[in-house]
């Protein structure tokens, strides 16, 4: 047993000698010194090198008669400022070796030390075949051309391998045939060099300088071109007149555009009046005098006189490129290329209604309307006119009322014309604006489904050009409802429980869906209910966006909500630097830019889709984390708009502890469905309607100063789930769209907790993948391991305490303080 034991040991030590001295040999000091030592070494080479031709004749005499211990002695009569030993380097070097070629030696040896050092960045193996190559041709060439002038000298030129080999190349090829090899060898070096070294080449054979000559010679015996183009008699050598014929057709045009002219002037005075048949003839002549004024002498004259002085345009055209960057591709760049089989969702996906179109009963129509005129009479007001405009669920009734009426009055009767129609969602607009007419809503008794198909199939949304079209559902005037969300730009949605509110939520994404491509849009879907959003994760890979942490596309817990919020105001903050490089004031700005190649993607420029942030229960998120989501919300909601990023959120608590004044504040648009009181109307819109509302879909948008009636689109769960199952069968991205790693500034005095006795398993291999990487990014661990979020946290607060990595930098990775993996094994061994 003892015997074992003790080969054990051996065994064991044998590996960590190798290992720590392999490690040595890779410490970043080790080799600072070697490459010091190089560069020290290449000095003295150069100085014996050079002394070499003056002191050699005296000392060869010496190097080739002493002994060993004659050299070493102190009066060993040397003159070589680099002592006996430099004149034995210098005289082997040269003269029994490489000759005068042996300079690259030292050239190699300076750029291995710089490299060492971490001076300068070179790539060794490119300098040692340059050198060598060097080296041995150079040698061939000086001991082939100084052949015979070997004895007579005590300088190899070529040194001894310069001689042996030019003699026996001579003797293979002869003479001729040396100067051949060498010429292609200087020019497949050359070629090596440079790829520049073929079009000399090419021109060199095709005489195009020889062309060159004879065309400049030809040239200087013939006249001027601009004196025959401006009529030089070419025997005379006496410059004509140019006609002037050519000149005013142009300028003098015939009856026919004039006439064009006038037909437009015609269309404009039309449309703006009578008034102006007068002054038609006037504005016509004018155009033509301008015409006729302008152009006449504009082309010949100039073209003459402007010859000697090209030299200023060109000028201002070199400084016109300023350093604006041009892409080395010509055609604009197209984000849908990265899926360019993506397909859209098609409109049969959806389920299509029979009975959706709206349908008038006179027989209500007429009852209705005569239960209002009596009810009002009764009261007496009375009414010259009444029109009725049918909508899916409500119909709208405006009345003109006489003479002397107060508007007041009829507002006041809101529950008796509610009582004498027996009706709910009973709603006075008094009065309709830009209108002279007061609006009664009344619900109808048989609602139509606006269905989804028919507003995501409607003419308007198809050709809409909105950079975010949202198609709400319809009006009472059976119109489609579409809003665009970079102008809103951010929407409050609230509403009672099973009102309507999750099916808008549907109808807002579905929309965005049907119009947007994988590359220009990304979801953030916020979700504590955990079921309202699970449909949409099927589309992770093509429209999600998600922290780096390998969690759910879809965020349900509460303290990820917080650290995605902070992670798209990193997100907004980067944004706004490219603007501010990009000298753009908007995200559509940036993104034309770059679309036409304007912006340099070397320099962190990219294209930015729209994000998008849907939360639904907000309620339950202020409940629970409280300021945590309320001031990220609130500071995304102030500046996000300019960089695209866009917030929905959505909540059935609609109270004033819910939607505080800075929600209120900063989400100009709102969309109300059915509550139960009017003081939740009052905390959504400033105002009442909400409470008076029928449910199932029925909502008011308020954007600005009026809120709109709108049936809600209804697009059920089997319809959604289609749409993502088509979009999911198609390629998509790798993964989700990354969101920036946000690290909490506070975090920071926590390292000073992390227990160092209870390591990570994973410590030493995240260690050395930081080291290795030079990356200390939290989703670097997390991505190489697939581990969670909060392990990875946690593995990167012990390498913060032992001191691998730096502390947090906001939105930027950690710096590595570990050089190099000798380095790290130090301090690893200094944990044990």
């Amino acid at each position: 047993m003892a015997k074992k034991d003790s080969t054990i040991k051996d065994t064991e030590k044998m590996p960590s000698f190798f290992s720590k001295a392999w490690a040595i040999l890779k410490d970043e000091t080790v080799h600072f010194i070697i490459g010091l030592i190089f560069v020290i070494f290449s000095v003295y080479l150069l100085l014996a090198f050079s002394s070499f031709f003056f002191t050699g004749a005296a000392d060869q005499s010496i190097l080739d008669g002493g002994t060993a211990q004659e050299l070493a002695s102190t009066g060993n009569g040397v003159k070589n400022y680099a002592g006996s030993r430099g004149a034995q380097l210098a005289s082997y070097l040269i003269n029994d070796c490489f000759g005068i070629s042996s300079f690259f030696i030292l050239v190699f040896l300076v750029a291995a030390g710089l490299k060492l050092m971490k001076v300068r960045v070179v790539r060794l193996w490119k300098w040692f075949i340059v050198c060598a190559l060097l080296l041995v041709w150079f040698s061939v060439f000086f001991g082939f051309v100084f052949m015979n002038y070997y004895q007579d000298s005590f300088l190899y030129l070529g040194g001894l391998h310069g001689y042996n080999v030019s003699r026996w190349l001579v003797s293979q090829v002869g003479v001729p045939g040396v100067w051949l090899i060498l010429l292609a060898t200087a020019v497949c070096f050359l070629i090596y060099l440079s790829s520049r070294t073929i079009v000399w080449l090419r021109k060199l054979f095709s005489l195009s300088f020889l062309k060159r000559e004879k065309k400049e010679a030809d040239a200087s015996g013939k006249p001027s071109e601009e004196f025959d183009t401006l009529g030089v008699d070419k025997k005379k050598g006496v410059a004509e007149p140019a006609p002037a014929k050519p000149e005013p057709e142009p300028v003098l045009p015939s009856e026919a555009p004039v006439e064009e002219e006038e037909d437009d002037s015609k269309e404009i005075t039309l449309d703006l009046g009578n008034a102006g048949k007068e002054v038609k003839p006037e504005h016509a002549d004018n155009a033509d005098v301008t015409m006729t004024f302008e152009t006449p002498a504009s082309d010949p004259v100039p073209s003459f006189r402007e010859v000697p002085e090209k030299k200023e345009p060109a000028f201002q055209v070199e400084e016109s490129v300023e350093e604006e960057y041009v892409g080395t591709e010509t055609e604009p760049y197209n984000p849908r290329l990265d899926l360019e089989n993506y397909h859209f969702p098609t409109i049969d996906l959806m389920k299509h209604y029979e009975d959706n179109g709206p349908t008038i009963d006179m027989e209500e129509q007429n009852a209705n309307k005569d239960k209002i005129v009596n009810t009002l009479r009764s009261f007496g007001i009375e009414i010259s006119t009444i029109k009725a405009t049918v909508g899916p669920t409500v119909t709208l009734y405006e009345i003109t009322p006489e003479q002397g009426v107060r508007i007041s009055k009829i507002r006041g009767l809101e529950d008796d014309i509610a009582l004498s129609l027996a009706a709910l969602g009973i709603r006075i607009i008094a009065p309709i604006p830009g209108k002279g007419t007061i609006g009664i809503e009344v619900p109808n008794s048989n609602p139509k489904i606006v269905s989804g198909q028919s507003i995501i199939g409607s003419k308007k949304f198809q050709e809409s050009t909105y950079e975010l079209p949202i198609a709400l559902g319809k009006t009472i005037t059976n119109e489609v409802f579409m809003v665009d969300l970079c102008k809103m730009p951010h929407v409050l949605v609230a509403g009672a429980t099973g009102q309507g509110k999750s099916v808008g939520l549907n109808a807002i994404i579905t929309s965005l869906l049907y119009k947007k491509h994988p590359a220009e849009l990304k979801f953030v879907l916020v979700d504590p209910k955990k079921v309202e959003f699970s449909i949409y994760s099927v589309i992770e890979h093509h429209f999600l966006a998600k922290l780096p942490d390998g969690g759910d596309a879809i965020i349900t817990d509460v303290t990820k909500v917080v650290q995605t919020l902070n992670s798209i105001c990193v997100e907004m903050d980067t944004r706004y630097d490219l603007l501010k490089t990009a000298h753009v004031r908007n995200v559509k700005e940036y993104n034309e830019k770059f679309i036409n190649r304007k912006l340099n993607p070397e320099k962190g420029h990219r294209f930015m889709p729209y994000i998008v942030v849907v939360i639904d229960e907000f309620g339950d998120l202020i409940m629970t984390a409280g300021k945590d989501v309320e001031l990220p919300i609130a500071r995304i909601a102030q500046l996000a708009r300019a960089v695209g990023i866009h917030m929905i959120i959505a909540t059935q608590r609609p109270t004033t502890n819910i939607i505080t004044g800075t929600i209120k504040a900063n989400f100009p648009a709102r969309i109300a469905f059915r509550v139960s009181a009017m003081v939740d109307s009052r905390t959504i819109l400033d105002r009442p309607g909400a409470n008076q509302l029928i449910g199932r879909g029925d909502m008011l948008f308020l954007q600005g100063a009026d809120p709109v009636r709108v049936q809600c689109a209804f697009i059920d769960t089997p319809e959604v789930a289609e749409i993502t199952k088509y979009i999911s069968h198609q390629q998509g991205y790798p993964t989700a769209f990354y969101l920036p790693e946000y690290v909490d500034e506070n975090a920071g005095g926590e390292v000073g907790d992390v227990d160092m006795g209870r390591l990570d398993p994973l410590f030493e291999d995240a260690a050395r993948l930081v080291v290795i990487h030079q990356q200390g990014s939290t989703s670097l661990i997390q991505r190489k391991f697939s581990i969670g979020y909060n392990r990875a946290g946690r593995i990167m607060d012990q390498l913060e305490k032992v001191g691998i990595v730096g502390p947090t930098q906001g939105s930027k990775p950690r710096d590595v303080l570990c050089m190099d993996e000798t380095d790290l094994e130090m301090r690893l061994n200094n944990l044990q």
